[in-house]
């Protein structure tokens, strides 16, 4: 009898130790390479997502890079609420000559990645067409992510980072004066009066970490005799 209540104490005792396991590590955050894209409404910071979306991200950084994006503009601003909670804005490069061949189409399915509020994507045609033309978001559009259970073209739109600093930027974008008689189709309605100009868009180079100040030399101290 004394040998079970010894055991069951025993048991007792270490089923607490057995629980404590080491919990896993946080996973890394995903690496990202920041951009400054100064407009004429003011500056905005974007992480381009280049763990998550590498196709797309780096499809955008060589287009920083090599200056492509420098006198871009952006030339829609799409209100999905008519208070504009829910919205769009477009821009990119409009001259043909300044763009690269189209980059291969990279869902939301694949890198995890969704259209939310400050979400960066690539606007297209058919999958696989998109070039350097890119939408930020105003609130909530994740129906604009691939829908493998949906009819049709269900591959979505390719997210590839977000807006770190600049929202309020976006936002005086959306509610620049449209055109009444610009775009076609759908977009007719859309299309910015006067487009907001992008005139740089650069690479954020990381400050390196301050060096520790080397301690100054003691200045040798006079003795009198």
């Amino acid at each position: 009898m004394i040998r079970r209540t010894l055991l069951v104490s025993l048991v007792l005792f270490a089923l607490p130790a057995a629980a404590q396991e080491t919990p896993p590590a946080p996973p890394a955050a995903p690496a990202t390479v920041d951009v400054v894209m100064e407009t004429g409404e003011g500056r905005i910071v974007i992480a381009l997502d280049t763990t998550r979306a590498p196709v797309t991200a780096g499809y955008i950084l060589r287009h920083v890079d090599e200056k492509r994006l420098d006198g871009a503009a952006f030339y829609r601003a799409y209100k999905v609420t008519p208070d504009g909670s829910i919205g769009l804005v477009q821009g990119g490069i409009q001259d043909g000559r300044k763009l690269l061949p189209p980059v291969a189409h990279e869902p939301t399915t694949t890198t995890g990645l969704t259209h939310d509020e400050g979400a960066i994507s690539l606007a297209r045609g058919a999958p696989g067409t998109a070039q350097a033309q890119f939408f930020i978001i105003l609130g909530n559009l994740k129906a604009l992510d691939a829908d493998p259970a949906a009819a049709g073209d269900n591959l979505g739109y390719a997210v590839f980072g977000r807006v770190i600093e600049g929202m309020d930027v976006v936002r005086r974008i959306l509610n620049v004066p449209l055109s009444l008689t610009k775009g076609e189709g759908a977009m007719k309605g859309q299309m910015i009066e006067t487009p907001v100009p992008i005139t740089t868009v650069r690479r954020v180079i990381p400050l390196p970490p301050n060096p520790v100040p080397k301690a100054a030399p003691k200045k040798p101290t006079s003795r009198r005799r």
